[in-house]
């Protein structure tokens, strides 16, 4: 096995093709819009199927995000290595623009990924690319809220989420799919947030009043009209997930993590 390689290619797949689920997602979406919003979702898919010829679905390839299972064959370290070297190679192939600076020189220096590790029986390569926009309209909120007038309960984190997306308005490129989380400190609900969008669309989330949140508070967002890319519309989002965590009795923060159409996710 090429793991190098295979990670290239896993590169090319998650940067050209979207997820079926998500796709469906956008099908049903543009059926259930009139007028512009149907033309905008119709273009979206247009572009889907083009972009399965080898182009890059968006211009922005996001910041690669790797949750890697591994098992005691491999260390970290080794890993590490493979997956920056296939970054770096497929930054040139595919072409991946390079979207990594500089914080402190604002010098170009490719692209970097991100790389979350857990031990595992068998090797599992998960890849995110998420974009800049939507990145830039995810948000960590604190619980109690005296401005949204929110709880440290779900009608709370409800709240949070829909004052998240009416800040977002179309900055992040609707319809989004979001993932929030519950947790204890501020690290924990922006990795468990985001780790939602890796979430099947169409899957059932295993507590009964998550399903239950999961659905009420999709509706709500998509009530709000913000619709397909800010323009008015039936679907400003395709699905909603959440998970809950333990949490310290002083603090009780809401990641929400929110992903544009372009949910670019794949497993090796």
């Amino acid at each position: 096995m090429d793991l190098k390689k295979d990670i290239i290619e896993l590169y090319k797949k998650t940067a050209t093709e979207l997820p079926e689920d998500v796709i469906k997602a956008l099908e049903k979406a543009r059926d259930n819009e009139d007028n512009k919003g149907k033309e905008i979702l119709s273009k979206i898919l247009e572009n889907i199927n083009i972009a399965k010829k080898g182009i890059p679905i968006c211009q922005d390839t996001g910041i690669p995000l790797f949750y890697v299972k591994y098992p005691k064959e491999y260390t970290q370290d080794q890993l590490k290595k493979i997956i920056n070297e296939a970054t770096k190679e497929a930054t040139e192939q595919i072409p991946l623009r390079p979207n990594a600076v500089d914080s402190l020189t604002d010098k170009n220096i490719g692209n970097k990924a991100i790389i979350h590790f857990t031990e595992s029986k068998k090797l599992k390569i998960s890849l995110m690319l998420k974009g800049g926009g939507c990145e830039n309209v995810s948000t960590i909120c604190s619980l109690p809220n005296k401005d949204l007038d929110a709880k440290r309960d779900l009608e709370g984190v409800r709240k949070c989420v829909l004052d998240a997306i009416v800040k977002a308005q179309g900055k992040g490129c609707p319809p989004y799919i979001i993932g929030v989380a519950i947790a204890g400190n501020i690290e924990q609900a922006a990795s468990l947030s985001k780790k939602q969008l890796l979430r099947n669309l169409d899957d059932n989330n295993e507590n009964k009043e998550l399903k239950q949140f999961e659905e009420q508070t999709l509706n709500d967002v998509n009530k709000l009209g913000i619709g397909p890319l800010g323009l008015g519309g039936e679907t400003t989002a395709l699905g909603v997930k959440i998970k809950s965590s333990a949490r310290h009795p002083a603090s009780y923060f809401v990641g929400i993590s929110i992903s544009c159409w372009c949910t670019r996710r794949q497993n090796d």
